[in-house]
């Protein structure tokens, strides 16, 4: 982390009082209209909601509202800091979301460790709420949270930290191996790290038509087998790493990271912060020109020239000052867009896929480059061009229920993220919105 942005950060928080508030959509001019918009006028609405439920998400804010929940155990490179530390970085996402995508999100951190009462919390929010994203949570609880949660809930729960970066990441991996010449269903891809982004990278993959026997998962004890002699106390602790111990490494491969990385095409690293924590050595075991991922905040892996001079052909990081960012951003203010537009049940791992998709398509081969895999965030119509693609297979997959093609939720997730730029940017403009204070 700069220290520069972090003593910004410090001075601006109190300064600013947090980077959200609520303001009116509403016309007010005198007292009458609290007459409408109150009582006694609100009474007719909530008098046909309660006829109608699904009304409530067409008469109130709810079809364009979520919320970002979280209860703090696992925030950024800063691990378990509790609810309230991790209240600024939820105000952040919150942010983002408004700004990119046009979606009203609000924060709210959760004193609950047990997976279960977080559960049930959740589903309680379910009225007020056109979806849930959920984040900053430990493994494996993300997983149980959110599986529970999508089975139990009939609007959208997405967890960022895992599908979020799995969209991103595979989509910039379909790129890459375009510029090597390589077929995605061919390759033999290495993950190192077997948290939440590494374990959904793995799963939307082999979705998108990755070969699983060919990928080998490494965490902190080493390559991950069915033969392991931790097979048994992860059946019962983590059945998603279980799960995937069975599926991957069809050679029963054993050892640590330079072992898997013998002869393979692809590194995706998303482990411990480095530099250091990859060699340059590991990296020239691998095959001739591979594409390696250093995903690891705020410093990565390895640094991304050194593994070029190792002889990758191309490199990534999660940092937005190297090339070839991967980073959910890109991925979560759409994929909600188009989720909320079609007023979904829920948000599948096909939709993700999608999502995926939409997002390396728009690099053009034209454009397409080893230091150009990915767009970025600046570039923000790829954010309307996946919100459409997101809506079209919401409904496709009959989870929609007003159901939009591609170009009606192209033209309407246009306008709305139009709407959201141009509001914070006329804010500034008039001063409503103060500018930045200065660092001492």
């Amino acid at each position: 982390m700069s220290d520069e942005h972090g003593k910004l950060a410090v001075k601006s928080a109190p300064y600013y009082g947090g980077k959200l508030e609520i303001v009116p959509k509403i016309p007010v001019k005198s007292l009458e209209d609290f007459s409408v918009w109150y009582t006694p006028g609100v009474a007719a609405v909530s008098k046909a909601i309660s006829e109608n439920r699904e009304l409530s998400f067409e008469y109130t804010w709810r079809w364009n509202t979520i919320a970002v929940v979280t209860n703090g155990s696992r925030v950024l490179g800063l691990g378990d800091i509790g609810p309230e530390a991790a209240l600024p970085v939820m105000e952040g996402k919150s942010l983002i979301f408004k700004f990119l995508g046009g979606v009203d999100a609000f924060p709210i951190c959760l004193n609950v460790k047990d997976p279960q009462k977080f559960v049930e919390v959740v589903k309680s929010l379910e009225p007020g709420l056109g979806g849930i994203n959920l984040e900053d949570i430990s493994s494996p609880d993300c997983f149980y949270i959110l599986d529970r949660l999508r089975q139990q809930m009939s609007i959208p729960v997405w967890h960022d930290d895992q599908l979020g970066t799995a969209a991103a990441t595979t989509a910039a991996l379909i790129n890459a191996l375009k510029l090597t010449n390589r077929k995605l269903n061919k390759v033999s891809i290495v993950l190192y790290g077997a948290g939440a982004a590494n374990i959904a990278t793995a799963r939307l993959l082999e979705k998108a038509g990755a070969d699983i026997t060919k990928m080998i998962l490494v965490d902190t004890k080493g390559i991950l087998h069915s033969e392991r002699e931790d097979m048994d106390e992860l059946m019962l602790k983590h059945p998603w790493k279980y799960e995937l111990a069975l599926k991957t490494n069809r050679a029963k491969l054993s050892g640590q990271l330079p072992d898997a990385l013998e002869g393979a095409d692809v590194l995706i690293a998303a482990s411990t912060p480095g530099p250091d924590r990859i060699k340059k050595d590991w990296i020239q075991r691998m095959a001739q020109n591979p594409v390696v991922f250093l995903l690891a905040n705020p410093v990565p892996e390895m640094w991304p020239w050194e593994a070029k001079e190792a002889g990758a052909a191309v490199v990534a990081t999660g940092r937005s000052d190297f090339p070839n960012q991967v980073n959910n951003s890109l991925v979560f203010p759409a994929v909600f867009r188009g989720a909320l537009d079609v007023k979904a049940r829920a948000i599948t791992d096909t939709m993700a896929l999608r999502a995926a998709q939409a997002l390396a398509e728009y690099v053009s081969d034209e454009k397409l480059h080893p230091d150009h895999i990915i767009p970025t965030m600046d570039e923000w119509e790829v954010y309307i061009h996946v919100a459409a693609s997101v809506a079209e297979q919401a409904r496709d997959e009959n989870v929609a229920r007003n159901p939009l093609n591609y170009d009606e939720e192209f033209v309407r997730a246009k306008k709305i993220i139009q709407r959201s730029r141009k509001l914070l940017m006329s804010l500034m403009d008039q001063h409503f919105i103060k500018p930045l204070p200065k660092v001492d």
